[in-house]
């Protein structure tokens, strides 16, 4: 919108680079171009300002394809005026004097235009396709269609209105019949899912058998080296009682002859021993022989003096001796004879 400083009788209007502003005085263009700065008088001048930067309109209309399917369509023209001259000169872009306003809505009427254009030829277009193919392949026939029939137009060449770009946002059907139009997919693609998730399952139960089966196969191995380590223990258990009743037996053997020497020896000794009592008592009686009776009677006396106990006072009556006399008398004749 342009700025207009107002002062007494005169005014001065400064436009943008984007807007086209045309002044026109008694019937005679005074000024006429974009980003123009000038005085002027409110009671003579008539302005006009169109803007020439690019402007979007949204369009929004149903149509009905060849299979009487009723379909909404939803696009964006692009648009910018090329021609502001011829514009003005057919639209009505006239601004205020003091304000810079429009007096109307000159880009609304541009806009209904462009809605009417675009849905005519975008009705004609959807009216040769069926319902799938306009859902899946009609945002590309209805815009390449519509730019190309837009930009040959000779309504808009007439104003000086050129189309830039047009974008078809989407096509969509009634939405019980766009949910119908899903159901095969949905069910191909439930389908899909289910037969991912058997193949999942599947593939689970697979591998729980291949571990069960390695499982199984460890506690096989397990058992046969258990039960090689059970006859290896047995085995050495055999050894060992083996060895250990070897050696006892060596042990036992070795004991009796040990015990066989040591009893020869202690016979061996007896008998040196013995022999050595007798030939020693030989020896005595030997020596008693030439010995008297009394001799022998006090030796016998003393010998058993040396063997009794200590007495303190001992009465020997005359009879009790005469018969111990007589008694080692008689030994000493056996002994001499």
């Amino acid at each position: 919108m342009a700025e207009i400083t107002r002062l007494p009788l005169t005014r001065h209007l400064r436009s943008s680079a984007t807007t086209h502003v045309r002044h026109v005085r008694r019937g005679r263009v005074v000024h006429d171009g974009p980003g123009l700065s000038f005085w002027y008088s409110p009671l003579t001048a008539a302005l006009s300002e169109v803007p020439v930067d690019d402007r979007e309109q949204p369009v929004f209309f149903h149509a009905r394809t060849a299979d009487f399917q009723d379909v909404a369509i939803q696009a964006t023209v692009t648009f910018r005026f090329t021609d502001p001259s011829r514009a003005a000169s057919r639209l009505d872009f006239e601004i205020g004097s003091n304000d810079g306003r429009w007096r109307s809505s000159p880009l609304e009427q541009v806009g209904g235009l462009l809605s009417q254009l675009a849905q005519q030829h975008a009705v004609a277009l959807v009216a040769g396709l069926d319902l799938p193919t306009a859902l899946t392949d009609g945002v590309t026939v209805v815009r390449d269609g519509v730019t190309a029939g837009l930009s040959g137009d000779p309504r808009l060449e007439a104003v000086g209105l050129e189309v830039a770009d047009v974008r078809v946002v989407g096509i969509t059907a009634e939405p019980e019949l766009e949910r119908a139009l899903q159901t095969p997919v949905r069910e191909l693609v439930q389908q899909e899912a289910d037969k991912a998730t058997f193949d999942r399952r599947a593939t689970a139960v697979e591998h729980e058998r291949a571990i069960a089966e390695n499982e199984l196969q460890n506690q096989i191995e397990l058992a046969r080296r258990e039960e090689q380590l059970v006859a290896q223990r047995g085995q050495n258990e055999r050894s060992r009682a083996t060895e250990k009743a070897a050696a006892d037996r060596i042990e036992s053997q070795s004991a009796a002859e040990n015990e066989e020497v040591r009893a020869r020896a202690r016979a061996e000794a007896t008998r040196l021993a013995g022999a050595a009592e007798g030939e020693a008592e030989t020896a005595r009686m030997a020596a008693y022989e030439d010995v008297d009776q009394a001799t022998l009677v006090a030796l016998a006396m003393r010998e058993l003096a040396g063997h009794l106990p200590e007495i303190g006072t001992l009465h020997l009556a005359p009879d009790t001796l005469a018969v111990l006399l007589d008694r080692l008398t008689a030994t000493g004749d056996r002994e001499s004879s």
